[in-house]
Formats: structure tokens, sequence, C-alpha cells
């Protein structure tokens, strides 16, 4: 199904606008699996619709990390923390990630720094708009987990405030 119909589905003028909305969103994630994006977002005649999928980051040996679904069984990991861990600070969009104010400059923080609540820590970069990224509460850095011009995901740690 191709955008068009997608976006005939939404619209909030047909009587069975729920089953329809239900359609679309399931057409949508299969459109996320048969082009491999991560995120889709559509708006038509005032209605939205934002279907996206997690995904986990993979640091390959050389240290290159590489985006793919994982799965990895309970069993397997007893002792793994689930979810993110404590005082991490995730993307809150995506785009490339830069750790400096500008090319060649020292970066915003590094690891054992000292931040208080508002400081910049980094900038990701989304449509050709850089945003700062604050520190949420005050604290020291005690991990960085992505490096500069790194593409990030929504929801990705950046780093962590100890």
């Amino acid at each position: 199904m191709n955008m068009k119909e997608i976006k005939a589905r939404m619209s909030p003028k047909k009587s069975d606008s729920d089953s329809s909305t239900a359609v679309a969103v399931r057409e949508l994630a299969g459109l996320l699996d048969e082009t491999g994006l991560t995120e889709i977002e559509v708006e038509q005649n005032g209605v939205r619709l934002r279907v996206s999928r997690a995904v986990t980051t993979v640091v390959g040996q050389a240290g290159v990390a590489t985006t793919a679904p994982v799965a990895v069984p309970a069993a397997a990991t007893p002792d793994a923390p689930k979810g993110p861990p404590a005082g991490a600070v995730p993307s809150p969009m995506v785009g490339t990630v830069y750790m400096s104010p500008e090319p060649g400059k020292p970066p915003f923080v590094k690891v054992g720094d000292t931040v208080k609540e508002g400081a910049t820590l980094l900038i990701v970069e989304a449509m050709k708009t850089m945003n700062p990224i604050l520190a949420p509460r005050s604290g020291t850095i005690t991990e960085i987990c992505i490096s500069d011009a790194q593409p990030v995901e929504f929801g990705q740690t950046l780093l962590v405030i100890g």
C-alpha cells in the first residue's frame, strides 16, 4: 500500500475512523519492515499517526556501532539490567550528535566532569538544526555512550550522569 492510500484511510470523515486508523497503523508498521526504517509519521487532515519500533545498538569488536534488531533470551543474561542505566540521558530525537560547539573546539563535557542542571552536554543536529541537549540534573559524567558525529536514534542513551 502506498502513502496516498494510507492517508486516505486516515481521513476523519469516515464513519468507521477507528477501524480505518487501526488498518493504517498496521500498514505503516508493514512499511517500517519493508523499508528498514525505525520510525514513520504521517499527518492528514489534522490526524497524525506515528509508528516506531525499538532498535538496539550493537558495538562490534572494532568499536564501530551498528544498528540492528537483537533478540537476547532472558535465560542467557540473568543478571543483565533492564532498561537504560540509572542517570542515563536519552536522545530526544533522531539526528547526528556533536560533542563540541564547533569543529576543533574542546568537547562540552568529558567523563569525570561535574555538570549543573541546565548545562549544555552536547548537540544533536536534526534537519540542519542544532539542538543543545541540556543536563536534566546536576551530577558527574560517569559514561559517554556515543562518539562525535555519530548518528543517534530517538531514546538512545547519550551519556550517564551519576
